[in-house]
């Protein structure tokens, strides 16, 4: 679930966008997904929900979408990054019928007044309907 008190996190309203930027509002995108009402149909909105998940602060949700044998025990996240946009570079396979998938994004931020970005190629793998983050391949 979406954390009750929004701060230190930015949550956005169920009609503004989504901070995944599919083009979506957040209610019709990501926040049915962290909300536990959907599960991600394809690998590359796992990866989105997944960024959504940093940027409100929904640690829950990571560790539920993360694959058991590659997750952590716990994860806390650090209000102080901004998260301010996702580039989604390629996606092999990972749709409805795959079992693995392969995303490739930027995902850029506001740290401490300094602007960076994170590159990361991720492998998704589909376990009983449900698709899960596996690792970083890069």
């Amino acid at each position: 679930m979406l954390p009750a008190d929004a701060s230190p996190f930015a949550v956005p309203a169920a009609e503004d966008r989504c901070p995944c930027l599919s083009g979506l509002t957040f209610g019709e995108c990501c926040h049915r997904l962290i909300g536990g009402t959907a599960h991600a149909p394809t690998a590359e909105q796992l990866m989105r929900s997944r960024y959504t998940a940093f940027a409100t602060g929904a640690a829950a949700y990571l560790l539920e979408t993360w694959h058991p044998t590659t997750r952590p025990r716990e994860l806390e996240l650090d209000p102080s990054i901004r998260w301010l946009r996702l580039d989604i570079a390629r996606t092999e396979r990972g749709g409805p019928f795959d079992r693995e998938g392969v995303v490739e994004f930027t995902a850029h931020y506001r740290h401490d007044g300094e602007r960076g970005s994170q590159h990361e190629t991720s492998r998704f793998s589909r376990v009983d309907e449900r698709w899960y983050y596996v690792e970083a391949v890069d």
